[in-house]
């Protein structure tokens, strides 16, 4: 059986694997031979919901559908957002202008902490959320959002109104262009993806998971050797080496695209319950963070020249 390349997903291939199959429907949805909710249908074993619990006659399942997997992606993304421009208010309203031999010096005391204290929290409702399978919890993959949003908010500050290697900062224009970049991309693979233009295998699954293994490690090793050469491999300095890795991120990060929205089409032929729209919301965002963060960095790099 084919594996996604996004833990989220994954979680949810053994979660859900046994939960009805195509065309699977609830009492309410009726139609011949479907049953009641948590009889076998159509031969099949008992039906699994969760987490090995099944449902009683007074809640029933409701299965996942598209419009699930859009509200709830939107909803997602409009708590990131919000939290996203608070995060950039509160870092330009909390600079301070401090007269030195230099002549004035700007600094902003609150862009540090809210970049790695959402960027920490975040990884670590992340993770939970993966290693708890816990995903399809509202209120989870929602605080996820708000601490990501307040790190993109930040960095996205960082990237637009500071100088990095001597150049000239980019400017407020960097992040519009960013965030169109990123749901163009997003787009583009949907419409990829519909068309069939590139089919999803086990095998392009086994190659992107490799990949996505490979710049990992090449990201952890680059992290080390800063420690003992500047800049590292070179893979995050904005020179040749820099530009060219974060084009291979962005290729991944669309790639990706493609096994979350097989993964996604195959929960709901499954007939998957509504709340595992929520996973693969949190799945999507994932994705759509790491795509946005590359390409950010790879306009600095040409920008800031």
């Amino acid at each position: 059986m084919r594996t996604s390349s996004n833990p989220v997903f994954r979680n949810l291939d053994k979660e859900y694997a046994t939960f009805g199959g195509p065309g699977t429907r609830t009492a309410q949805q009726g139609g011949p031979g479907y049953g009641q909710p948590g009889q076998p249908q159509y031969g099949q074993q008992p039906q699994q919901y969760g987490y090995g619990q099944q449902p009683s006659a007074a809640e029933p399942q409701r299965a996942m559908t598209i419009d699930d997997v859009v509200t709830k992606t939107a909803m997602t993304l409009g708590v990131l957002t919000v939290t996203a421009i608070i995060s950039y208010v509160l870092v330009d309203r909390g600079r301070k202008v401090v007269e030195t031999v230099n002549g004035l010096e700007v600094s902003y005391p609150l862009m540090a902490p809210l970049a790695f204290g959402g960027m920490i929290v975040g990884f670590i409702l992340a993770m939970i959320g993966i290693f708890t399978r816990k995903t399809d919890r509202p209120a989870l993959v929602l605080a996820y959002a708000a601490a990501e949003g307040l790190f993109l908010g930040a960095i996205s500050f960082a990237f637009a109104n500071l100088s990095f290697g001597g150049g000239q900062a980019p400017g407020n224009a960097i992040i519009i262009q960013a965030v169109v970049g990123t749901f163009g991309v997003f787009g583009g693979m949907l419409v990829v993806y519909k068309t069939g233009a590139i089919r999803v295998t086990p095998k392009f699954t086994r190659m992107l998971v490799g990949a996505l293994f490979g710049v990992l490690a090449l990201m952890v090793v680059n992290l080390i050797a800063g420690f003992f050469t500047a800049g590292g491999l070179g893979l995050r300095d904005g020179g040749p080496i820099a530009i060219i890795f974060s084009l291979v991120c962005i290729a991944l990060a669309a790639m990706s695209f493609l096994v979350d929205f097989d993964e996604a089409d195959k929960l709901i032929r499954a007939g998957a319950p509504a709340k595992a729209g929520w996973s693969v919301a949190f799945g999507l965002t994932v994705t759509l963070v790491w795509l946005y963060l590359e390409i950010l960095r790879l306009l600095s790099y040409v920008q800031s020249k």
